[in-house]
């Protein structure tokens, strides 16, 4: 059963990194996840003290500024293994985002996370984009 879930999980990042989620392959909701704005993310920092922020954008994008206590994980370094190390347990409460609705790589995380077993994921569909536009703090 293990060797299926890791095979599955690969075959999930495999077709998600060759397909390069254009903008109408991005899903207006995520099954098993919950999605959020840019001011629900606030209320989600306010609500959990366990709440882990997860920025599945590149590296690069991320140097140049992320959502206060994010934790850096490009999608293409997503693993089961990367999951639990920054995770806690399958119900901590965890938030994935990207760079907004163009770009897939927290879809892509996200659904990682729910192969996995993950059930408290929210997805911040409008991600960094809309996090500036709306003026929200930035880290550096």
């Amino acid at each position: 059963m293990k060797v299926l879930r890791i095979l599955s999980t690969a075959v999930l990042l495999l077709f998600a990194s060759s397909a390069g989620w254009a903008a109408e392959d991005t899903p207006e909701q995520i099954p098993g996840t919950t999605r959020v704005t840019a001011e629900d993310v606030v209320a989600l920092v306010g609500k959990f003290d366990d709440l882990v922020i997860i920025d599945a954008r590149t590296k690069k994008d991320n140097s140049a500024g992320f959502i206060e206590g994010a934790i850096s994980l490009p999608d293409t370094e997503t693993t089961p293994a990367s999951l639990a190390a920054h995770i806690p347990t399958k119900t901590t409460p965890v938030l994935f985002y990207c760079n907004g609705v163009k770009c897939g790589r927290s879809v892509t995380s996200c659904q990682m996370a729910l192969a996995e077993g993950y059930s408290n994921v929210y997805w911040f569909r409008g991600g960094w984009g809309e996090w500036t536009a709306k003026g929200m703090p930035v880290a550096h």
